[in-house]
């Protein structure tokens, strides 16, 4: 059968996404859009409006034409709403890269994206320059910065260009916005073609659940690049008038003093600050008595542990979400408490968002339809979701089947009530604190090691209820290696997000007669191990 959600269907948004998300900009004025949290640092609607217009045209002066993609490579800062509208005005794609990707994964993703500029801040230029030239010579026409550097042009020179600002016919439904990158259920990274059409549709469909306004504080901690940051902390709070405060990485007192402080009514964080928000002995010492709602998205949040923030802060249940990159990528929402309203069940990713369809399809037989209670892959259909992944239409026809369902990899089930709750996960990809892992890229780093025959990697629960990537490792004949060295290898050529937590040495890896790795008996043989 198919879900259907019980809100009343939006129209589609047809409009460039710095103008839905900036369209209100003259009406909140000099209402504050963006605060930088470490200095105080604060820009108004009336001047992000102008400031992004400005470098939009100087950008284009310096020629970025629509069909360009530009690569942004920064922590958060008050400088990256301004540079991606600018981009996105300008008539280019941003694609949006991990500060802390090393050079040769950032060379990689511009190799595919074919990016022709960057934007990086002084600190993370030796990286980007690394990558510029990884990427090939003369691939990248400018390399600019958001702050200072010699030899590079500044953004902040840009606000000062007289060109004219750019002009640029869209079509929103087929223009591609953004180009953050996503393994999807399986493999490596691949870019996802976000259009301005689905991304805008997304914030009027999340709007309708979880609303917000000129009255709303949000702390935004988590990355702008990931698209929960990009969507739920930057385009949602921008589009409805609400501040903005700006951290550049998770610090726990830091983040408890910026809360207190400023007032900040609303949070949009992953499970990891949940559970330093439920636990952790700093949280008495400050002030939380502002918030108002907590929502959780980006990995699977475990309903005590909600309980116990809930209860320790004071404040409604904390609301999950739930969807993914290529959806654009909400498509379930916990609406916000309203008085009066039935409270969610424990343990619910939400209702599914106005004109969004869903069904619920066996696991042993994809082409059956499953109903209330019971449990199947997580098929979704609506306008937010992605246009395909960039030059590869082989995995977007495994994601996208022919009547457009997006097979999303994850096991579910929907209440008589229409709540879904995510059990568990049929794709192979680790979560670890929200940012994904592909088993797949560490497999090939671990191979390329001299003394390993062979290796597997599956995502195991550590202590605090995160999921970490184990490896599980097969020595060449007559080599030794320890487990210090296995996760120092690695940790010298992937991003540290990605990094081996754990390693465990085996004699074989077990293996289908395709060649294809048994992570379900490496699960099984972890979960027979744990002590009970």
């Amino acid at each position: 059968m198919v879900f259907h959600s019980e809100y009343a269907d939006i129209p589609v948004v047809d409009r460039p996404i710095h103008d839905v998300v900036l369209g209100r900009a003259a009406e909140f004025g000099e209402l504050p859009a963006l605060i930088d949290g470490v200095d105080g640092t604060t820009l108004s609607y009336a001047q992000l409006d102008s400031f992004h217009r400005r470098v939009a045209a100087g950008l284009a002066e310096a020629g970025v034409r629509k069909g360009d993609v530009l690569a942004l490579h920064s922590p958060n800062t008050l400088a990256y709403p301004v540079v991606f509208y600018a981009a996105t005005r300008a008539g280019a794609t941003v694609t949006t890269i991990h500060p802390l990707a090393t050079a040769e994964e950032f060379g990689r993703q511009l190799r595919d994206c074919g990016a022709r500029w960057i934007v990086t801040v002084s600190p993370l230029l030796d990286t980007a320059r690394a990558a510029a030239e990884a990427a090939g010579g003369g691939a990248i026409a400018e390399i600019f910065v958001c702050d200072r550097a010699e030899g590079h042009r500044s953004v902040l020179d840009l606000l000062g260009s007289t060109a004219p600002e750019p002009v640029v016919a869209f079509d929103p439904a087929e223009d591609v916005a953004a180009l953050p990158y996503s393994s999807g259920t399986t493999g490596t990274p691949k870019g996802v073609m976000l259009t301005h059409r689905s991304m805008a549709t997304n914030l009027s469909q999340l709007h309708a659940l979880v609303e917000s306004g000129p009255a709303d504080t949000v702390l935004a901690v988590l990355p702008f690049f990931h698209i929960y940051g990009l969507a739920a902390l930057m385009n949602a709070p921008l589009r409805n008038g609400s501040t903005v405060v700006v951290l550049p990485r998770f610090d726990l007192e830091q983040f408890l003093a910026t809360i207190e402080k400023h007032r900040v009514t609303a949070l949009y964080v992953a499970p990891p600050i949940v559970l330093a928000l439920a636990k952790h002995p700093a949280v008495a010492s400050h002030d939380l008595s502002s918030l108002q709602y907590i929502v959780s998205a980006a990995a699977p949040l475990d309903e005590d542990l909600a309980e116990a923030c809930s209860r320790r802060l004071g404040v409604p249940p904390v609301m999950q979400a739930y969807g993914m990159t290529e959806l654009s990528p909400g498509t379930h929402a916990v609406p916000r408490p309203v008085e009066g309203a039935p409270v969610p069940p424990p343990g619910t990713v939400g209702k599914l968002l106005p004109s969004t369809e869903m069904r619920i399809v066996s696991l042993d037989d994809p082409a059956k339809d499953l109903g209330a209670g019971e449990e199947g892959e997580i098929v979704i259909r609506g306008p937010q979701r992605m246009k395909g992944y960039l030059g590869n239409p082989e995995a977007t026809a495994e994601m996208i089947d022919a009547d457009g369902w997006v097979h999303t990899g994850d096991i579910g089930r929907v209440d008589a009530d229409g709540w879904l709750y995510v059990v568990d996960r049929v794709k192979e990809l680790i979560k670890y604190k929200g940012y994904q892992v592909a088993p797949a890229d560490l497999e090939a780093v671990l191979l390329s090691h001299e003394r390993i025959a062979d290796a597997a990697v599956i995502g195991v629960t550590d202590g605090n209820g995160n999921e970490i990537p184990k490896a599980f490792v097969v020595p060449q004949p007559g080599a030794e290696i320890t487990e210090e060295e296995v996760m120092a290898y690695v940790a010298g050529r992937v991003a540290p997000y990605k990094k081996v937590r754990r390693v465990a040495f085996l004699e074989t890896v077990p293996r289908a007669a395709s060649g294809k790795i048994l992570r379900r008996e490496l699960r099984d043989r972890e979960r027979s191990s744990a002590p009970s």
